[in-house]
């Protein structure tokens, strides 16, 4: 059975709305779950716009010294406020993440290109298999947040997506 099958097998059984399928073959076993609401999984999400901290008690000498020195602007909050618009493409595993199909072929997204659902945006090889990770948004690309060959998490952010 090719990973291609599998992944196709997936989103089938995701909008089938069955909570479990069982398949088993001579050499493959596979079990899909899916989560309680019946939905499947996404891979891209919106980024929440940064929580200011807590306040913390102050003690009198802080005071005095807060005090003396004048308070800096903060220039992350446009920053924030302008990647609040974005969708954020997450890893959807852990794996190597990679730009281009293989070294000598061209990269599959550059940042201004526009995509649609289903365009594949890169892979990500996982114990020697290599997922292609296809956009769930329509488009343009505004910033690619990995750099080519680099180690990823689970739901780490590798891409910024306008959407309008």
């Amino acid at each position: 059975m090719e990973l291609k099958d599998i992944q196709n097998l997936i989103k089938f059984v995701a909008k089938s709305g069955a909570s479990e399928v069982k398949l088993e073959m001579e050499d493959v076993k596979i079990t899909i779950r899916t989560g309680d609401s019946g939905k499947p999984e996404t891979t891209y999400y919106q980024q929440l716009p940064a929580m200011a901290p807590a306040p913390q008690p102050v003690t009198a000498a802080e005071t005095t010294e807060t005090a003396a020195t004048p308070a800096a602007p903060e220039p992350a909050a446009p920053a924030a406020e302008e990647d609040s618009k974005y969708v954020t493409i997450k890893s959807p595993i852990i794996g190597t993440f990679y730009r281009k199909p293989s070294p000598d072929k061209p990269v599959f997204v550059e940042v201004g290109d526009s995509i649609g659902v289903g365009d594949v945006l890169c892979v990500i090889e996982a114990m020697k298999l290599f997922n292609e990770i296809e956009s769930e948004v329509a488009g343009k690309i505004v910033k690619v947040l990995v750099d080519d060959s680099s180690p990823v998490e689970f739901d780490q952010p590798l891409f910024l997506v306008d959407p309008s």
